[in-house]
Protein backbone atom coordinates (compact mmCIF):
# COMPACT_ATOMS: atom_id res chain seq x y z
CA UNK A 1 0.00 0.00 0.00
CA UNK A 2 2.62 2.32 1.17
CA UNK A 3 4.51 1.62 -2.02
CA UNK A 4 2.01 2.46 -4.24
CA UNK A 5 1.24 5.72 -3.02
CA UNK A 6 5.24 6.55 -2.89
CA UNK A 7 5.47 5.64 -6.56
CA UNK A 8 1.84 6.79 -8.01
CA UNK A 9 1.63 10.71 -7.99
CA UNK A 10 -1.39 11.24 -8.59
CA UNK A 11 -4.09 10.33 -6.30
CA UNK A 12 -6.87 9.54 -8.67
CA UNK A 13 -4.48 6.98 -10.24
CA UNK A 14 -4.37 5.31 -7.29
CA UNK A 15 -8.20 5.76 -6.60
CA UNK A 16 -8.99 4.58 -9.69
CA UNK A 17 -6.32 0.97 -9.38
CA UNK A 18 -8.64 0.33 -5.83
CA UNK A 19 -11.88 0.71 -7.73
CA UNK A 20 -10.71 -2.01 -9.69
CA UNK A 21 -9.47 -3.80 -6.91
CA UNK A 22 -12.26 -3.51 -5.50
CA UNK A 23 -14.41 -4.97 -8.08
CA UNK A 24 -12.18 -8.14 -8.53
CA UNK A 25 -12.36 -8.92 -4.13
CA UNK A 26 -14.79 -8.23 -2.10
CA UNK A 27 -13.19 -7.80 1.52
CA UNK A 28 -15.04 -8.66 4.48
CA UNK A 29 -16.05 -5.49 6.22
CA UNK A 30 -13.98 -5.93 8.84
CA UNK A 31 -10.92 -5.68 6.34
CA UNK A 32 -12.12 -3.30 4.29
CA UNK A 33 -12.36 -1.08 7.42
CA UNK A 34 -8.88 -1.73 7.84
CA UNK A 35 -7.96 -1.01 4.33
CA UNK A 36 -10.14 2.32 4.92
CA UNK A 37 -8.27 3.42 7.82
CA UNK A 38 -4.71 2.44 6.07
CA UNK A 39 -5.25 4.48 3.61
CA UNK A 40 -6.26 7.60 5.53
CA UNK A 41 -3.28 6.96 7.57
CA UNK A 42 -0.94 7.14 4.07
CA UNK A 43 -2.87 10.20 2.82
CA UNK A 44 -2.69 11.69 6.09
CA UNK A 45 1.33 10.95 6.46
CA UNK A 46 1.60 12.56 2.49
CA UNK A 47 0.14 15.59 3.25
CA UNK A 48 1.92 16.47 6.37
CA UNK A 49 4.64 19.71 5.75
CA UNK A 50 7.56 20.20 7.42
CA UNK A 51 6.53 22.33 10.50
CA UNK A 52 8.78 24.42 12.58
CA UNK A 53 9.10 24.45 16.33
CA UNK A 54 7.42 27.90 16.69
CA UNK A 55 4.30 26.36 14.58
CA UNK A 56 4.61 23.08 16.44
CA UNK A 57 4.00 25.70 19.82
CA UNK A 58 1.77 27.71 18.13
CA UNK A 59 -0.41 25.24 17.60
CA UNK A 60 -0.10 23.01 20.95
CA UNK A 61 -1.26 26.87 22.81
CA UNK A 62 -4.15 26.92 20.48
CA UNK A 63 -5.13 23.01 21.39
CA UNK A 64 -4.53 24.03 24.70
CA UNK A 65 -6.72 26.82 24.97
CA UNK A 66 -9.45 25.21 22.55
CA UNK A 67 -9.60 22.59 25.53
CA UNK A 68 -9.58 25.21 28.22
CA UNK A 69 -12.56 27.23 26.84
CA UNK A 70 -14.34 23.66 26.02
CA UNK A 71 -14.08 22.84 29.99
CA UNK A 72 -15.16 26.07 31.20
CA UNK A 73 -18.40 26.10 28.88
CA UNK A 74 -18.67 22.61 30.05
CA UNK A 75 -18.84 23.93 33.63
CA UNK A 76 -21.18 26.72 32.90
CA UNK A 77 -23.65 23.87 30.96
CA UNK A 78 -23.74 21.59 33.74
CA UNK A 79 -24.20 24.68 36.39
CA UNK A 80 -26.77 25.63 34.02
CA UNK A 81 -28.54 21.93 34.13
CA UNK A 82 -27.89 21.74 37.47
CA UNK A 83 -29.82 24.53 38.77
CA UNK A 84 -32.57 23.86 35.91
CA UNK A 85 -33.04 20.15 37.68
CA UNK A 86 -33.64 22.15 41.39
CA UNK A 87 -35.27 25.21 40.03
CA UNK A 88 -37.98 22.34 38.22
CA UNK A 89 -37.96 20.05 41.24
CA UNK A 90 -38.96 23.20 43.94
CA UNK A 91 -40.93 25.12 41.58
CA UNK A 92 -42.35 22.93 38.54
CA UNK A 93 -41.51 23.47 35.62
CA UNK A 94 -39.73 26.35 34.10
CA UNK A 95 -41.05 28.36 31.16
CA UNK A 96 -38.93 28.51 27.95
CA UNK A 97 -37.81 32.38 28.96
CA UNK A 98 -36.48 31.46 32.37
CA UNK A 99 -34.65 28.59 30.19
CA UNK A 100 -33.60 30.58 27.66
CA UNK A 101 -32.81 33.20 30.63
CA UNK A 102 -30.62 30.35 32.50
CA UNK A 103 -28.79 29.41 29.49
CA UNK A 104 -27.50 33.15 28.73
CA UNK A 105 -26.46 33.89 32.40
CA UNK A 106 -22.95 34.06 33.81
CA UNK A 107 -21.63 31.85 35.82
CA UNK A 108 -21.35 34.03 39.25
CA UNK A 109 -24.82 35.23 38.73
CA UNK A 110 -25.98 31.23 38.25
CA UNK A 111 -24.43 30.35 41.64
CA UNK A 112 -25.94 33.45 43.52
CA UNK A 113 -29.47 31.85 42.23
CA UNK A 114 -28.63 28.81 43.14
CA UNK A 115 -27.82 30.05 46.82
CA UNK A 116 -31.19 31.89 47.00
CA UNK A 117 -32.86 28.70 45.82
CA UNK A 118 -32.59 27.31 49.01
CA UNK A 119 -34.69 30.54 51.27
CA UNK A 120 -36.60 31.58 48.17
CA UNK A 121 -40.60 30.84 48.12
CA UNK A 122 -41.00 31.33 44.96
CA UNK A 123 -39.30 31.25 41.66
CA UNK A 124 -39.82 35.19 41.55
CA UNK A 125 -37.61 34.99 44.59
CA UNK A 126 -34.55 33.26 43.32
CA UNK A 127 -34.32 36.10 40.30
CA UNK A 128 -35.61 38.98 42.39
CA UNK A 129 -32.12 41.20 43.21
CA UNK A 130 -33.40 43.50 45.75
Amino acid sequence: MRLLYRHARERQRILDLFAVIDWMMRLPDALEQALWNEIQTIEGERKMAYVTSVERLAIQRGLQQGEEKGRVEGRVEGRVEFLTRLLTKRFGPLSAEIQARLARTPTDQLERWGERLLDAESLDGVFDEH
